[in-house]
């Protein structure tokens, strides 16, 4: 037997730490001329993108930030979100995106949490951070970023931090940032959506996602040079991980300061858009614009999306307006999508209803993910792949989080058994393909017998007025729960409770059938998803 050990160690020239922050450094390099950000009249190739970043890292160092602080970001889709999701890992320290559409309170515990050393701000959002300042105890330095496609109202005043082009006149484009000392290092911390007590840290590492990054290049079929428009928030699971992805195929990030319909048709139109991220909601948004303000498309745009899987009428549609559509499923802990409904091309053939409830599984693991599976949280033991028996999903590898900061026995929690459990319930088909079912706290149980969720809103879906549907557990007397259902109706489109319940009658067993029905719109999260638990708040009132 051969000794494949003695004397082939380990060392610089043969094993570096892996992270995404290299991408920058390659594209720059290869392509200093490409385009690499567009936002307004801003116009910025790879050169100039890869020197603010280095410039950002050295002023942050000069000022004391370094390996393991925080560095925290209040910002919108905007070129200095992109900078950060570079300069700050260059610095060493960790990155930590907030959701802008967070209250000051929360903001506040977050900001206490990861003990911000800094943050980034634009001044759309320096109220809120103002309250937020008032309710913690770090005193963070604060960088204001003041971006000139902002409405003049949301141009609040200053808090009396430094300008961030000010902090990046202080840097010097050559300066060698220290590249992490081991691929394990933290890179970012994203913070769940807490509906149940605090939010926990979520803490992302350099191999994770250079991985992830990686993935998303596959799957989403991303040839060199993408355009890619930003209608996902970077703030969610650091856009999951687009920043990284796109600079590594040395792509143009079109900014985008918030999600309107008008503003995306003309981006697409203008700019040549190649691929996009979002929840149904964006795709909701494109669809219902006027036809007077969209543009036609000089390709056909890719479309990745993540969330509840779209109704076959919504598929057809995207599909005639020009996007393919590639269905994805993950969650903050996994860096963002790690599971792809890989499509096979003989599916083009089936029909149209076939078609759409293929589209609905969410599919298979990525490249990047080493292990997926539905198990018995019981047992852990994977469940038969018959597409009825129900487990949960669990995963396991290399782009799974560290863990949560702080935290210990939620950490060991999540990690039970070798594998991470995501809390959502789903079944196993023939072929490998997964399909949720609900989360686990979502399911109904209603005289002893389970209801999925899903099952009942997809069921709702097929009703031509019905726009957004979500189905949650309302308490009854008799059989503990029944399904209660809100409702948006399309506009200008007209259905009473019992016509909808009719129509759920006609395709569900009787026990799976709404007995309420509530006409509203429905809350949603800043990334487009129904926040269920507020749903749930409201039903067991109503």
């Amino acid at each position: 037997m051969a000794d494949y050990d003695t004397g082939l160690a380990r060392g610089p020239a043969n094993h570096q730490p892996l992270t995404p922050l290299l991408f920058l450094e390659r594209a720059a390099q290869v392509f200093p001329d490409h385009l690499a950000v567009v936002h307004g009249a801003v116009r910025r190739p790879y050169r100039e993108l890869r020197d603010r970043c280095v410039k950002l890292a050295h002023a942050l160092a000069r000022r004391g930030v370094g390996r393991g602080d925080t560095v925290a970001a209040l910002l919108p889709n905007i070129p200095e979100m992109l900078e950060c999701h570079y300069g700050v890992p260059m610095a060493g320290a960790v990155l930590n995106t907030i959701n802008t559409r967070l209250d000051a309170a929360t903001i506040a515990y977050i900001l206490d949490h990861g003990e911000a050393k800094a943050v980034v701000v634009d001044r759309e959002f320096m109220p809120v951070l103002r309250l937020a300042l008032t309710q913690c105890a770090a005193k963070p330095l604060v960088i204001e970023v003041a971006d000139p496609l902002a409405p003049a109202a949301l141009q609040h005043e200053t808090l009396g931090g430094v300008a961030y082009d000010a902090l990046l006149a202080e840097g010097d484009a050559s300066f060698a940032w220290p590249m992490p000392r081991d691929e394990w290092d933290a890179i970012t911390l994203n913070y769940t959506s807490g509906t149940t007590g605090k939010p926990k840290g979520v803490v992302y590492h350099h191999r994770g996602a250079q991985l992830l990054a990686v993935g998303n290049v596959l799957s989403s079929g991303m040839s060199r040079h993408p355009v890619y428009l930003w209608t996902l928030p970077m703030f969610h699971c650091n856009g999951w991980c687009f920043p990284w992805t796109v600079t590594a195929q040395a792509g143009v990030h079109v900014c985008l300061r918030a999600v309107r319909g008008a503003d995306m048709w003309r981006l697409m139109g203008d700019e040549g858009v190649t691929h996009m991220c979002g929840a149904p909601i964006v795709m909701a948004t494109l669809l219902a614009t006027p036809e007077a303000e969209k543009r036609a498309l000089g390709t056909q745009v890719q479309f990745v999306v993540a969330g509840a899987p779209p109704p076959e009428a919504v598929l057809a549609a995207m599909r005639e307006a020009g996007f393919a559509v590639c269905h994805v499923y993950g969650l903050t802990e996994v860096y963002g999508p790690s599971v792809v409904n890989e499509w096979h091309s003989e599916w083009n053939a089936r029909p149209a209803p076939e078609q759409a409830a293929l589209m609905a599984r969410q599919g298979v693991r990525y490249l990047a993910l080493e292990g997926l599976d539905v198990m018995d949280p019981a047992t852990m033991q994977p469940v038969p792949p018959d597409g009825t028996t129900l487990g949960e999903v669990m995963m396991r590898g290399n782009v799974v989080m560290k863990g949560y900061l702080k935290d210990a026995t939620a950490t060991e929690a999540a990690f039970a058994g070798g594998w991470f459990h995501t809390g959502d319930l789903a079944v196993k088909h023939p072929d490998g393909y997964i399909q949720l079912k609900d989360r686990s706290k979502d399911i109904i149980i209603s005289g002893g017998e389970n209801i999925s969720s899903i099952e009942v809103e997809d069921a709702l879906y097929k009703h031509p007025a019905v726009a957004v549907v979500a189905v949650v557990a309302r308490p009854d007397e008799r059989w503990g729960e029944t399904p209660c259902a809100f409702v948006e109706l399309k506009p200008g489109a007209t259905v009473t409770a019992e016509e909808l319940i009719a129509f759920a009658k006609q395709r569900l067993a009787g026990f799976k059938v709404p007995r309420h029905v509530v006409f509203a719109e429905l809350p949603k999260t800043s990334t487009g998803k129904i926040q269920k638990h507020v749903l749930r708040s409201q039903a067991r009132g109503a």
